[in-house]
């Protein structure tokens, strides 16, 4: 005679304690019937009505209170049904029964620890549905709310484990990284897991498993990078650009530039390269997310702490990352944030890199970074930019001394990257710099002429139109004294330039050109500085400008309090009334002059950035 069928009886829960716990044992004696009726209650995967709501939590009770009795040989089956259990399908009281039941487990036997952890973290995520269920109902306010319900269980449920078994956070920390979805999988999904991910580094396990959370989120954000082909980007000429087009192109459209409204322009083009493009969608949206994630850690007074392992995640995944596009965009964030310690942190460790014996590509990638860095972020002081300078040139004069001969890209090409530095940073803030007296007189003291000057060549060597710039830059402000040869226009793009461009790819190293991400950009923009806030006017193509006119020109707000016109020291000694330097450049011509001279890389050259238009 077969065991009476439960969903047909009507047992007290003492009375069905009995039966679950004789169950458990007698499966092991080869009696399965009412075991195997437990195991389908639990495993019940339809819409349960309300008799059958109750007899799950009875049961899921029951088995809490018999919990010691379980063993994960005999038991296989009535676990995976268990632990299959979504909390998405179902309402409070079995959610509060399953966690329940998780605990008692986790804490009973360190043999369930890691598939309590796992269980909770597959929760993360609704379960998948063919039509898309739970995502539609995540639109409707009924669905945020279930969202809500399930996600604070399973993050309560978590620190309730690790209170009971101490040891659960390390193992956290792998399944988290483990089970982090594919790139493939749908926007949604992925947002809602490094939604709690972040909820975990920010919560009170975060001093266990942060570090290991973020180098994660780090090297999956890297991934979906990688996947946004330049192809993507740029539907144009590639030799256009990546983010920006040539300035012919708004040749005779000047008064529709000046006149056309930066948001809508900054949007059509956005729209223009990624409309549809799931792969940017879903790291723009993650991004986001760590934006706002760095974001509360600044607030909360822990953005030190976590911009430490960033930064560790930097130097071993995205500096080496060639492809990376817009990730790099996280530690340029978290800088603006706080630019005194993280943004002095950053570059000084980029400087560390450079003058280390390291791998030559990272040194170069880092050098071409600090130069990004310093010529892009609107909240670095200019005596700050110097005094990173003559590092750099300092080092470049040391090499100067030791070596000889003519043009060798390859056995050379640290020093080059390093003279392709020095130039780009000084293309962006030369003016800022020379409009202080005291920074101009340290610029000069450089003696940069020497490096440029050295039968290495420099100028024959790294990007033209970046040493054309330069030049111009320098015999517009009176600066250094360079031999002819250095200034002979006809010599600059060369076949060594061509060759070492081509071969070191330096036409792409500037990290920190214009993201065109949709959402990132409005967290980017207000602390970063575009080409076309600092593009210099020539009268007949070579005139210059005086330091008082320089100095009317080039302060500007930062946006956080804080204010880089060209007197400002570290202490604030020096201070500026000057207009904001962007209302200056409004009167500028698009065009040095009326020559028409090779121009700087696209990526800094002014045209469809989103500041430039």
């Amino acid at each position: 005679m077969g065991a009476p069928d439960m969903d047909e009886l009507n047992f007290t829960d003492s009375e069905l304690d009995i039966h679950v716990r004789n169950a458990i044992r007698d499966v092991v004696q080869g009696n399965s019937d009412f075991y195997n009726q437990l195991v389908a209650v639990i495993h019940h995967k339809e819409r349960l009505g309300a008799e059958e709501t109750a007899l799950l939590v009875t049961c899921l009770k029951a088995v809490t209170r018999a919990v010691s009795s379980v063993n994960i040989v005999h038991h296989r089956s009535l676990l995976a049904a268990i632990f299959g259990m979504s909390l998405w399908n179902y309402g409070t009281n079995v959610m509060d029964a399953l966690i329940e039941l998780l605990v008692s487990l986790a804490s009973s036997s360190g043999e369930y620890v890691d598939l309590c952890l796992e269980t909770l973290v597959v929760n993360f995520m609704p379960p998948p549905a063919p039509d898309s269920y739970f995502l539609q109902q995540l639109k409707q306010p009924r669905g945020l709310a279930k969202k809500d319900q399930v996600l604070d269980r399973v993050h309560s449920t978590l620190k309730d484990i690790a209170n009971v078994v101490p040891l659960s956070p390390l193992r956290l920390e792998k399944i988290v990284r483990d089970r982090m979805p594919k790139i493939y999988m749908k926007e949604p999904l992925i947002v809602m897991y490094v939604e709690n991910m972040l909820r975990l580094e920010g919560g009170v396990m975060g001093e266990l498993v942060g570090s290991t959370i973020l180098v994660a989120l780090v090297d999956r954000l890297i991934e979906l990078d990688v996947e946004v082909a330049w192809d993507d980007i740029m539907q144009d000429d590639f030799q256009k650009g990546i983010f920006d087009m040539e300035l012919e192109d708004f040749e005779g459209h000047a008064d529709h530039v000046e006149q056309d409204c930066n948001e809508l322009s900054r949007e059509a083009l956005i729209q223009k390269f990624f409309s549809g493009n799931l792969t940017a969608e879903k790291l723009d949206s993650l991004m986001v997310l760590t934006f706002e994630h760095i974001k509360s850690c600044f607030e909360s007074g822990r953005l030190v702490q976590v911009f430490e392992i960033l930064l560790q995640s930097f130097q071993t995944t995205i500096l080496t990352a060639y492809r990376a596009k817009f990730v790099q965009f996280i530690i340029f964030y978290a800088c603006s944030m706080d630019p005194e310690i993280c943004g002095k942190l950053f570059a000084d460790g980029l400087l560390d890199i450079f003058a280390s014996r390291l791998n030559p590509e990272w040194r170069m990638s880092a050098v071409a970074y600090l130069a990004s860095y310093l010529a892009r972020a609107k909240f670095v002081p200019n005596p700050f930019v110097v005094d990173m300078l003559a590092s750099v040139v300092n080092w470049c004069l040391l090499y100067c001394k030791n070596q000889g001969g003519d043009i060798n890209q390859k056995a050379h090409k640290v020093f080059y990257a390093a003279c392709q530095a020095i130039m780009y940073v000084l293309c962006f803030r030369m003016r800022q710099i020379v409009a202080v007296p005291r920074l101009k007189s340290q610029l000069q003291r450089m003696h940069i002429e020497d490096i440029l000057g050295h039968p290495l060549k420099p100028l024959q060597v790294c990007l033209p139109s970046i040493v054309e710039e330069f030049l111009r830059l320098v015999k517009a402000n009176h600066l250094f004294n360079l031999p002819q040869s250095c200034v002979d226009f006809s010599l600059i793009e060369s076949e060594h330039s061509r060759a070492f461009v081509g071969m070191e790819r330096f036409e792409m190293l500037f990290p920190f050109d214009p993201c065109l991400l949709r959402k990132c950009d409005s967290y980017i923009r207000p602390n970063y500085v575009y080409w076309s806030m600092v593009r210099s006017t020539y009268d007949d193509g070579e005139g210059g400008t005086s330091d008082e006119e320089d100095a009317a020109d080039v302060a500007y707000d930062v946006g956080n309090g804080m204010s880089i016109p060209g007197g400002r020291s570290y202490d604030d000694e020096e201070n500026s009334d000057a207009d904001e330097f962007e209302c200056s450049l409004d009167k500028m011509s698009i065009t040095p002059g009326n020559q028409r001279f090779m121009q700087m890389p696209s990526k800094i050259r002014p045209s469809t950035s989103p500041e430039s238009l």
